[in-house]
């Protein structure tokens, strides 16, 4: 059943039109200046999270795996993330938990020896059945180096499969990153997250996957019938837009990634700008390989590349961490 499931996500995120909402990000401009005072062929894009070094300040997200399908498109992706020294995230790996002959699907260490690795697993989860022995397999299945505990209620409850138990989950997180000798990212899903629920996390960082990206109400809706899907459309957008999610959980002083319909390299500046360590992006990536292949992905890595290199030569940012601060609200 999950197989078909992740079957289904891969297929309506290429197939459908799932994005939903506004990430805020069009009320912010960055602050330009026309004299920058540097080299653009000098601008260093690297910078480092969670004791990871980067060659650019981005993160392709979970997205997939659990399918022959989904490995694939892993393989692709982390050969790239290993090429240009990105960090990388599978889809979640409960399927490979319970069942041990899908682990194949989530391995990229054969072609991605390097690279940051994020392990992926529901928090839900810990509500049925997992623990601490299932997170750290995750991260021993893949050879991670950190693990994300993904939050989804508003999945889960439109999901017609949905584990919806989301009882006593922050202690139980709290638990998880005591013990787990990695470090420990909580990430949403599509909805974002806020600063009152960040706070009580003790955890080594968020990801905002806030709304304005991929709506996974939406794709659980096109999963089902007549009413899920008229259901899932009450949802489209339900949440925290992704400039909102950055703007509060900074507050955590804890690493951030900021994710949820981040669309060009001008979009990761803006996220840096307001207090973020590195962006993530999934679905444009998901759609162009699906258009070309690993070279619709090159092509499109690239020129998000070099949108942010203009957009730190327009700001007079010769590092990653001059952009903190050079933006501002526009109403």
């Amino acid at each position: 059943m999950i197989i078909g499931r992740k079957k289904d996500h891969l297929r309506i995120c290429i197939e459908r039109d799932v994005q939903a909402g506004d990430t805020g990000l069009g009320r912010y401009r960055l602050i330009y200046r026309e004299l920058p005072e540097i080299d653009y062929d000098e601008i260093d894009t690297s910078t480092s999270f969670l004791g990871a070094q980067l060659k650019y300040p981005l993160i392709i997200e979970a997205m997939t795996g659990g399918s022959p399908e989904g490995g694939v498109i892993n393989k692709c992706l982390a050969k790239l993330a290993q090429k240009y020294g990105l960090g990388f995230g599978v889809g979640s790996q409960r399927a490979a938990i319970e069942d041990s002959s899908l682990n194949e699907y989530f391995q990229v260490r054969d072609v991605a020896p390097d690279i940051f690795l994020v392990a992926n697993l529901g928090a839900v989860q810990l509500n049925y059945g997992f623990g601490i022995s299932e997170c750290k397999k995750a991260v021993k299945m893949i050879k991670a180096d950190a693990l994300a505990l993904h939050v989804n209620p508003l999945q889960e409850a439109i999901q017609p499969e949905g584990n919806r138990n989301f009882k006593n989950l922050i202690d139980k997180i709290n638990k998880i990153a005591s013990k787990l000798n990695k470090p420990l990212i909580v990430k949403a899903v599509g909805s974002g997250l806020t600063y009152n629920i960040a706070e009580k996390l003790q955890v080594s960082a968020f990801d905002t996957a806030g709304v304005g990206g991929t709506c996974w109400s939406i794709i659980e809706g096109c999963r089902g019938g007549k009413s899920t899907r008229e259901l899932s459309e009450i949802f489209r957008g339900f949440g925290i837009p992704t400039a909102e999610c950055i703007g509060t959980i900074t507050h955590t002083d804890k690493p951030l990634i900021a994710s949820g319909g981040i669309r060009s390299g001008l979009d990761v500046a803006k996220t840096l700008s307001l207090g973020a360590d590195v962006a993530g992006i999934a679905l444009p990536l998901l759609k162009a390989y699906n258009r070309e292949g690993e070279k619709g992905v090159i092509e499109h890595l690239e020129r998000i590349f070099t949108e942010l290199r203009i957009s730190m030569f327009l700001t007079g940012s010769n590092k990653i961490k001059e952009l903190d601060g050079k933006i501002e609200f526009l109403g």
